[in-house]
């Protein structure tokens, strides 16, 4: 007997059962059960691209005989399709088995008049949403039969799909149990290894407000730890499962440890099932969401060590001042001292409490990019944002009609970029920064900017019916509209809807904050389509398109600079898409309507600096907004290359000057910070030097600083790999500069040499921005000179 029912999508998984495809729906009713739904109707295809002087009939039979009883071919159609904008006759080739499609690939290309062999990488879970229109976080209605509860799954019900999942009128987002957890090792002896060193404490809180630890007895013995967690989770069942790092370190020691131990992980909603590394290299946890919090925290640039505790304080989530520190080396000895123990369960306690706060933040943004997208919640914060918006043009391409291309690896190619002018040195008061909206979205819009319309060498076209891109020459027809247009018209159109239905809500309400985490992740696939097609990995590379783009971008850019100067406008700066203008309120209205009715793009104002100071280098400026917020680009302040100090003496000094317009207090600033790094009162960690390994130590020819201090911490038994951050700092001694560096755990405050970081850090981050006021290193040490304003180096034209 079927019967229809809503239910809002969580994940989709597949397994083969007697040789028989099965689809897994992971989702949540309306009335808020957990549920499964198994498609057994659906099999896995690739298609077949001809020579376009092949006989397709010809190819189609050929494949026809390749069937083998295993995973027999059970369909050989010759079907319409466009293949970068072109039609084409393609054969659409199914089978049985998700695994035999890579077996008969392989046997495919080697047929005579075979081109390419299409869409056979695309993963059979991934290939039923794409093909059923399915996204996660979005509610379907489906006709079904049940059946029940089922053993094999912990779900409420399990039913079987008789007819596709229709979509639903949308409802808020369901309840979902949320949980954190953050785990211990106790290791005295390099990089912990699962196979001798044990989990002393897993910690663990909940969207109910509850924590709990899970600690060791006093011999170690973590048995009870791991069986105590892993009840806990089957027990609490949460939909979304969140760590700090957990992919790459807390699930794979978890696995590894509990099979050392003769356990199993058995925290999933598939009975039987473990979590399993998958493709991107996110945990795969069937029928849960498993959440690596860090790969959001990855793309922070702002935030430069990406520890929880400055990352957790970067966001406002929990003060490193009111949280309990303690240097992962120092754990041991806080474990085997029974009075510092419980500072130790303290420490875990706030490690998820700072994860958990990480969630309320990351979540709502996370989720509304899986709901865009249509990539489940676990991988696409995994993945990097080049391949986020290769799934959503997936999509639209089967929408389209359109062949997906295959991966090619090749080289990058440069080709020139946008536009930068050299700023107006010194300081100026009273600027507006004007940016053109989405402007490399809407330049593609604009002229149909795509690899379906590029004009390829050889062929043919009619002037009047391109566009013909400046400086470059590229050309692209102006019909019909190409795919990447069609897809940006959507995805700006989305925005727009969104942003208008926001309207309608208080900004402190659920639905705009909804609503607000969704244009934010529609606006970051707009924006990342320009990017896409110059990368060498993008499946839809066209460097043409790219340089075109950015060809029109820097023609835009011109275009708007003139006509401000026609304005009397003073122009002191512009990067790619802004302008930075004296602020002249008349002015500047002229300036946007010129933009928006003769030139055909959008530019809005988007601050006002009450001063701006800039240095002779591109890209490298401070600024204090109305609010008195300061903004700072470029300098060492948003470098990873020098310590924390450094940074904070930069920040401190642009504050100063900025807004006091003092700089003799600055110098005393510097020379307060020199004495008190002289007199040890400066923390070893502001001194930490933090660079990545981006290729094995061997490979090194030259042993920078940062790569001896990765050998040191090798001979110690630490794990060191490409990618990794080395934090080091400066000893004192004789001898190259890299031969005194030191992974900063091994070193003793008294080891550190002052005079390194006096004259190689604070003076040279202090001079960057007071250097242009006159200002020496001999007065930073305290040498005595007449005493300036900043005032006195205003720009004359801003006073």
């Amino acid at each position: 007997m079927t019967e229809k029912i809503k239910f809002m999508l969580l994940d989709s998984s597949y397994e083969v059962v007697g040789r028989e495809p099965i689809i897994i729906l992971w989702g949540i009713d309306e009335s808020g059960r957990r549920v499964v739904l198994l498609d057994r109707r659906f099999r896995p295809y690739f298609y077949v691209l001809p020579k376009k002087d092949a006989s397709v009939e010809h190819i189609a039979s050929r494949i026809r005989a390749l069937s083998k009883p295993k995973s027999p071919i059970i369909d050989v159609s010759i079907v319409d399709r466009k293949y970068f904008g072109r039609p084409r006759k393609v054969v659409k080739v199914t089978t049985v088995l998700p695994e035999a499609v890579r077996e008969y690939r392989e046997e495919v290309k080697k047929i005579d008049g075979v081109e390419e062999v299409l869409e056979a990488d695309i993963r059979f879970a991934m290939r039923y949403l794409i093909d059923k229109h399915l996204y996660p976080f979005r509610w379907y209605e489906v006709e079904v039969e049940s059946r029940g509860r089922q053993a094999g799954y912990r779900v409420e019900e399990v039913y079987n799909v008789v007819s596709d999942p229709q979509p639903a009128p949308e409802h808020k987002l369901p309840d979902m149990r949320i949980l954190a957890f953050d785990i211990e090792v106790y290791n005295r002896s390099g990089s912990p290894r699962p196979e001798k060193d044990p989990i002393i404490i897993i910690a663990v809180k909940n969207d109910r407000g509850e924590e709990h630890t899970f600690v060791a007895d006093d011999g170690k013995n973590d048995r009870k730890v791991l069986i105590e967690f892993i009840d806990y989770v089957r027990e609490y069942d949460p939909d979304i499962i969140v760590g700090y790092n957990s992919n790459k370190f807390d699930w794979p020691y978890i696995i590894d440890r509990a099979h050392h131990l003769g356990l199993r992980v058995d925290v999933t909603r598939r009975v039987g099932a473990e979590p399993t590394t998958s493709v991107h290299g996110h945990v795969s946890i069937p029928g849960r969401l498993n959440v690596d919090l860090y790969d959001y925290a990855e793309e922070m640039h702002e935030i430069k060590v990406k520890t929880l505790e400055e990352v957790a304080e970067y966001l406002g989530v929990m003060k490193k001042s009111e949280r309990v520190l303690i240097p992962w080396w120092e754990i041991p000895d806080y474990w085997d001292d029974p009075k510092k123990r419980p500072l130790l369960v303290r420490y875990a306690l706030d490690d998820v409490r700072s994860t958990y706060g990480l969630a309320e933040k990351i979540l709502p943004f996370a989720i509304q990019l899986s709901y865009i997208t249509g990539i489940p919640l676990d991988q696409v914060g995994a993945m990097g944002v080049g391949f986020r918006l290769e799934w959503y043009l997936k999509r639209a391409a089967y929408d389209m009609g359109e062949l997906i291309p295959n991966r090619v690896e090749r080289p990058g190619e440069s080709y020139r970029g946008a536009i930068v002018l050299e700023p107006l040195k010194g300081v100026h008061e009273n600027v507006a920064v004007l940016d053109f909206s989405s402007m490399y979205p809407n330049i593609m819009i604009k002229y149909n900017v795509g690899p379906d319309t590029l004009v390829r060498v050889g062929e043919s076209y009619k002037p009047d019916e391109v566009y013909v891109a400046p400086e470059v020459g590229h050309k692209f027809r102006k019909h019909p509209p190409g795919f990447f247009k069609r897809v940006l018209e959507e995805l700006l159109s989305v925005r727009k809807k969104i942003r208008e239905e926001m309207k309608k809500y208080p900004p402190d309400s659920p639905e705009y904050r909804l609503l607000d985490e969704r244009q934010k992740a529609v606006k970051v696939l707009a924006n990342a389509t320009y990017g896409y097609m110059g990368w060498p990995a993008a499946r839809w590379y066209c460097r043409e398109c790219a340089e075109a783009v950015t060809a029109w971008g820097r023609q835009l850019i011109r275009m708007a600079i003139d006509y401000a100067k026609k304005l009397g406008l003073r122009v002191i700066y512009g990067d790619t898409d802004s302008l930075f203008v004296t602020y002249d309120e008349e002015k500047i209205r002229k300036l946007i309507e010129f933009v928006e009715k003769e030139l055909g793009f959008e530019i809005k104002i988007d601050k006002v600096y009450k001063r701006v100071f800039f240095t002779e280098a591109k890209k490298r400026y401070a600024g204090l907004l109305a609010d008195g917020r300061i903004d700072i680009v470029g300098f060492e302040a948003v470098r990873g290359d020098w310590c924390e100090l450094a940074k904070d003496v930069q920040s401190k000094i642009v504050e100063i000057v900025l807004k006091t317009g003092d700089t003799e207090k600055a110098i005393e600033y510097v020379q307060k910070v020199i004495r008190e790094l002289k007199e040890g009162k400066i923390p070893v960690e502001k001194l930490v030097i933090w660079k990545t390994l981006s290729k094995k130590l061997s490979e090194y020819s030259v042993e920078a600083a940062h790569v001896v201090a990765a050998k040191r911490m090798l001979e110690k038994g630490f794990k060191v790999s490409v990618g990794d951050k080395i934090g080091y700092v400066i000893v004192k001694g004789s001898g190259k500069l890299s031969q005194r560096a030191y992974p900063y755990f091994m070193v003793k405050p008294n080891q550190l040499d002052v005079d390194y970081y006096i004259d190689h850090q604070i003076i040279p981050a202090a001079l960057r921005i007071l250097s242009y006021f006159g200002i020496t290193e001999r007065r930073l040490k305290g040498v005595a000179v007449t005493r300036k304003s900043l005032f006195d180096f205003l720009r004359p034209s801003s006073r």
